[in-house]
């Protein structure tokens, strides 16, 4: 199966990336990518962009390189009780918001009722689409109670390569756990590269792995197409032309 996007990837503005938006652009054509999503760390992570670089996402072009182009941001979870650091005004605004818990941001714990709490007011909030690396080995959650909640809400789960091979140790487990009750409750799943470097862009391979050891259904992975990915956004109120 040919899997055509890839909406979590950085740039140089993160401040701990590689690579330009020209270059990632001109990488995901050259893959033959029909869709990339460009989604920088939030204001609060250390080295992340400014609150105008994400007011200002607008002036950009929706197609480079014959590529299908979404702005919008890895916002990061800032408390226990969900919130996000980008302004209710600013989400609303994004083609894309993936929520994510980092450490820098949030102290890691071994307490899953708290984690588990955390993700689901997440979940609450209408502006987010996918929940980022939910696998995080110093965050653990109860798998089951946030893959119900994520279909109640009609959230993408993200299953991230970067999980299994140079970030968040020892998350193999925990993802191939997640995607199991993906598989169980009918739950979609989002595979992205988490790329911080154009050439990881697509890169799918480690977890493509993972899916097939659990034999995932392919009607439940939504990068193998385009039009059902943008068919989601629409869903949850973004018309992306």
């Amino acid at each position: 199966m040919k899997y055509v996007l890839d909406v979590h990837t950085h740039t140089i503005v993160s401040g701990h990336a590689y690579s330009t938006l020209l270059e990632n652009a001109k990488y995901a054509s050259e893959i033959g990518l029909e869709l990339l999503g460009s989604t920088e760390h939030g204001p609060s992570m250390p080295g992340a962009p400014h609150k105008w670089y994400f007011e200002n996402l607008k002036v950009l072009p929706r197609k480079l390189f014959g590529v299908t182009m979404l702005y919008g941001c890895e916002a990061n979870i800032i408390d226990y009780e969900g919130n996000l650091d980008l302004s209710t005004d600013m989400q609303e605004k994004l083609d894309i918001i993936i929520a994510s818990i980092h450490e820098p941001i949030m102290e890691a714990n071994r307490n899953p009722d708290l984690n588990t709490s955390t993700l689901l007011k997440v979940m609450d909030n209408p502006n987010v689409h996918i929940l980022g690396h939910p696998g995080n080995p110093k965050f653990p959650i109860h798998a089951e109670e946030v893959v119900k909640k994520a279909k109640e809400k009609n959230i993408l789960i993200e299953i991230n390569n970067s999980s299994f091979v140079s970030s968040r140790k020892g998350s193999e487990k925990n993802c191939t756990k997640i995607a199991s009750l993906c598989k169980e409750y009918g739950v979609k799943i989002i595979l992205n590269s988490d790329s911080h470097f154009a050439y990881r862009i697509g890169g799918f391979e480690t977890a493509i792995e993972m899916l097939k050891q659990i034999d995932m259904p392919e009607e439940l992975i939504i990068n193998r197409s385009k039009e059902d990915f943008l068919s989601f956004l629409k869903s949850k109120g973004k018309n992306i032309q």
